[in-house]
Formats: structure tokens, C-alpha cells, sequence
């Protein structure tokens, strides 16, 4: 996998771009509405999801243990994943830094740019989705279908967004730190957003309707549209209320306003610490990185 040089050396340019409020100097790989795909090493490479800082080492080794049991208990579930390392960071202000590391695959191989580039295709490989939904979710195992967090690796679907481990204990309580992914937000709206909002989005993830219902919303997002009826297809007659395209369409703009206002919200935030108070934000936000 990655070397620690490689390693170090990314997490030197994207403390340069914190505190420089310039992250030109970054390799993008993708984004998603928590953390960046960043690439690192000779090519191909590595793509590197950064997450939040941690503020003790015992957080980041928690962390690290739970997505990795995530990962083999969907393994055992039947699901592929790709080949995936946790790696650690220390940070120059005493937070500890993961970075989830996976090779960078292909074009070809991303289930978005086979569903984009060869049609003939795709209705298939959203059947697949669809199964392996309805055959890993159940309440303690939840997953993030989005045809963007997919491949089709050596002819076999494969898995890559493990970042977010959905998984419950027997108790019913998410085994996510939710603090991590909730740090980012300004401190007066952490704790209503923890109580109100984000037990909701969880709980999509944990129902393969909703499940569905996400991905095939988030065909729209990437301009896909003609794709939603091949969910609705490969959903028919394993839920117990029909989805339906109107609803899909509905999710998707509560889905857009919805992030669309925490980000508002963070790069309110970091335009507020870098130009009033001028201190580096110390998080990387999806979209407008540079301002």
C-alpha cells in the first residue's frame, strides 16, 4: 500500500491548504458531502479519504477497529469491498488523522462511468445493486448503495465506501462516531443536529426501500435519469409500497436542500474563522475548496 513518505507527504499539503485557504495543490479524486478523495503516490496511485481529525489517539483506534469489523461482516454478507487500509497521521496540533487508503481503480471499472458510457449495461448493474441491497441490509447492518460507491472489479460488484461504517450493535445503538463527521458543523448546532437530524439519515440506510430510494434519487444527481426506472424495475414486488418516480424526484430535492444548507452552514463557518477570527479552518469541505 501506501508509503509513509507518500503518506506524510499528503497530509503536509493538506495542512498547507488549511492554512493557506489554497488547496490548489491537491489531487482530486472525488467528493462526496463529508470528506474528499485525494490522490497520492506514482500512478495510479492511492485514493485517500482524509476524515476529520480525532482528538485521541484511543478515538482513532476505535474508529479504525469498527470500520474494519464493518468490513468483514459485510464480507461475510457476500458483499466484495475493495481492498482497504486505515492508516494513522499524527497531527501538528496533538488531533490524530486517518486516512482510508484504496487503489485507484479505472474508469472503466467505476459502476457510475459503466452506467454512463456503455447504457447496455446498466440495467443489469443495477439489478445487481439492487440484490445485494435486499440480501446484506437488515437492522444492524446499513449500506450507502449509491452507484457511486461502486465497481465492477475482475467481472464481480464491488464495494469502496467504507468510510461511514453503518453498523449497530445488538443494543440497536450506531456503532458511528458521529462526533467526527459532526465536528465540522459550528458547536451551538452539533448537538440538535445529532439529536434531530442525523438518527434520521441513519435510519435510511438500515431499510432497503429507502435504500433504493437513495440510489435511485441520486441517479438524478448524476444526470442519470433514465436509469430510475430500472430501480423501480428491480424493486417491484420487494416492498410493500411500490417507489415511484414522483417520489424518487421528491427525495431528491429534500435530499439537495438538506446538504445543500450544512454546507452553507460550514463554509459560513470557515469564512467566519479564516476572515474574522483568522485562524485555519482545520477541515476540508466538498465543493468550493479553494474559498
Amino acid at each position: 500500500m501506501i508509503t509513509d513518505d507518500e503518506l506524510d507527504e499528503l497530509e503536509r499539503a493538506v495542512e498547507l491548504a488549511l492554512r493557506s485557504g489554497d488547496a490548489s495543490g491537491l489531487s482530486l479524486l472525488g467528493e462526496g458531502e463529508i470528506s474528499l478523495v485525494l490522490a497520492a503516490g506514482s500512478e495510479p496511485g492511492w485514493a485517500c479519504k482524509r476524515l476529520p481529525p480525532f482528538a485521541t489517539a484511543e478515538a482513532a483506534d476505535r474508529y479504525t477497529s469498527t470500520i474494519g469489523r464493518y468490513i468483514d461482516e459485510l464480507e461475510r454478507r457476500g458483499v466484495d469491498v475493495v481492498h482497504t487500509e486505515v492508516r494513522r497521521v499524527d497531527g501538528t496540533d496533538g488531533t490524530v488523522v486517518l486516512y482510508c487508503v484504496q487503489p485507484v481503480m479505472p474508469k472503466t471499472d467505476l459502476a457510475v462511468d459503466i452506467a454512463r458510457d456503455e447504457p447496455d449495461r446498466a440495467p443489469a448493474l443495477i439489478a445487481d445493486v439492487i440484490d445485494t441491497v435486499f440480501t446484506t441490509i437488515d437492522a444492524r447492518i446499513g449500506l450507502d448503495a449509491q452507484l457511486s460507491n461502486w465497481a465492477v472489479v475482475d467481472g464481480r460488484l464491488t464495494y469502496f465506501d467504507i468510510t461511514t461504517p453503518l453498523m449497530r450493535g445488538a443494543d440497536g445503538v450506531s456503532e458511528l462516531d458521529a462526533d467526527v463527521f459532526l465536528a465540522s458543523l459550528p458547536w451551538a448546532l452539533r448537538a440538535p443536529v445529532r439529536r434531530f437530524v442525523l438518527p434520521g439519515i441513519l435510519e435510511r440506510y438500515h431499510d432497503p426501500r429507502t435504500v433504493s430510494l437513495d440510489l435511485a434519487s441520486n441517479l438524478i444527481k448524476e444526470h442519470l435519469d433514465d436509469l430510475v426506472p430500472a430501480v423501480l424495475d428491480s424493486t417491484a414486488g420487494r416492498v410493500a409500497t411500490p417507489l415511484s418516480e414522483e417520489e424518487v424526484r421528491a427525495d431528491r430535492r429534500s435530499d439537495a436542500r438538506l446538504w445543500a444548507t450544512l454546507q452553507a452552514v460550514r463554509r459560513a463557518d470557515r469564512a467566519w474563522q479564516r476572515h474574522v477570527r483568522r485562524r485555519p479552518y482545520p477541515f476540508l469541505l466538498p465543493g468550493h475548496a479553494n474559498s
